[in-house]
């Protein structure tokens, strides 16, 4: 476990949050922490303008038709029901159904503890089954599918969070989890009356750690005297950190003893430990990858999810699909990020409407670049 302080700040190196942190402790500030501007107030940083309102309306699904697709859907460790990244997979299949006419789809589940010949032999399963596209939901999968991808020359398979299969059949979907984790810190310390505020990370990856590494660097953008728990429930190996609510809720409750009053998840189905500590001692929690205050699985605790950072694997997946109906993949962006709406955060429940226009400041200046959010862990 380690301790970081708001003061730290500098020690990040990024130009664009000294620029934001060279506005702290602007007394004037409005919406404080809380959204109430209560006395002791953690926000000391000036918050960015609010983007002008948008008129502009998304437009309507192309008329695109994927009724000779069968899709095949190679979930992580939690599967389909982990109200988060799995699930939000699934959604955009589930949409791509519905929209497209997808005549088919197959999806099965990884094992906490499985080999490298249990998921090649997932993938290859589907291929061999005429699945295609094939989608492996991880980056657990990247040495299967560079095993299994060449067997299929002529299936297309696609990989999310990995970008280090470089084969003509594969696509890699990979987001700037930083981004949105970034308005996520933000959000923290404006809602945070402790001015103490936690993040818990299912397995100690480099993916994992961009979670942590935006999130602490939007916190320490909005405060310079933010508390930051940051903790992990299984170091990299080892993907139960993904599937154990047990021990989400052992260490999220741990944060909150020594002070946190709103903990940040990037746990998968462990996530759920976490909500419901944050249920049992009167604190706020933010959700990750879907969003989390409309999931079934969570809804007994939906009201201390104050947001979630949203990352819409939703969105790719629905995306890789409807250019594989089209037979171009030449649109498919490099990175799912803010300006393309790859990530995000939700607004459902309404605990953050108040500081809406803090944080799309924050956001607009992410997408024009004033303000450049490292994908490193700092401190």
């Amino acid at each position: 476990m380690r301790r970081v302080r708001g003061g730290a700040l500098a020690a990040i190196a990024m130009a664009g949050v000294l620029t934001l942190a060279s506005c702290a402790k602007d007394s004037g500030n409005e919406g404080q922490a809380g959204g109430e501007g209560e006395e002791g107030s953690c926000v000391t940083a000036q918050a960015p303008p609010a983007p002008p309102a948008s008129s502009s309306s998304s437009e309507a699904d192309e008329n695109v038709d994927a009724s000779s697709l069968k899709v095949g859907l190679a979930y992580d460790v939690g599967g389909r029901g982990d109200a988060s990244f799995n699930d939000a997979a699934a959604a955009g299949v589930d949409r791509a159904t519905e929209k497209m006419g997808v005549s088919d789809s197959t999806e099965s589940t990884a094992a906490g503890t499985e080999s490298e010949d249990a998921k090649q032999q997932r993938l290859d399963q589907m291929a061999s089954q005429g699945y295609n596209p094939v989608i492996a939901v991880g980056f657990a999968y990247a040495e299967a599918l560079k095993a299994v991808a060449p067997k299929h020359p002529d299936t297309k398979f696609a990989i999310i969070d990995d970008d280090s299969v470089d084969l003509p059949n594969v696509t890699s979907l990979v987001f700037a989890e930083e981004q949105g984790s970034f308005l996520a810190g933000v959000a923290a310390v404006y809602k945070s009356k402790n001015c103490h505020i936690g993040f818990v990370g299912g397995v100690n990856t480099p993916l994992i750690q961009k979670f942590e590494a935006g999130f602490v660097q939007g916190a320490e953008a909005a405060s310079d005297k933010v508390q930051i728990e940051r903790d992990y429930l299984t170091p990299a190996g080892d993907i139960t950190g993904f599937n154990d609510p047990g021990k989400g809720n052992t260490l999220a409750n741990a944060q909150i003893n020594k002070g946190a009053d709103v903990v940040y998840q990037a746990a998968g189905a462990s996530g759920k430990g976490v909500f419901e500590a944050a249920k049992s001692n009167g604190v706020l929690a933010i959700g990750v990858d879907s969003d989390q205050y409309n999931q079934k699985t969570v809804a007994e605790v939906k009201d201390v999810i104050m947001t979630s950072m949203l990352k819409r694997v939703d969105v790719a997946v629905y995306d890789y699909i409807k250019a594989i109906a089209q037979d171009d993949l030449s649109n498919m962006p490099e990175r799912f990020d803010l300006k393309v709406d790859g990530v995000g955060y939700s607004t459902s429940g309404g605990q953050v409407d108040d500081i809406k226009p803090v944080l799309d400041g924050y956001k607009q200046q992410i997408i024009d670049g004033a303000v450049t959010v490292s994908d490193k862990v700092s401190g």
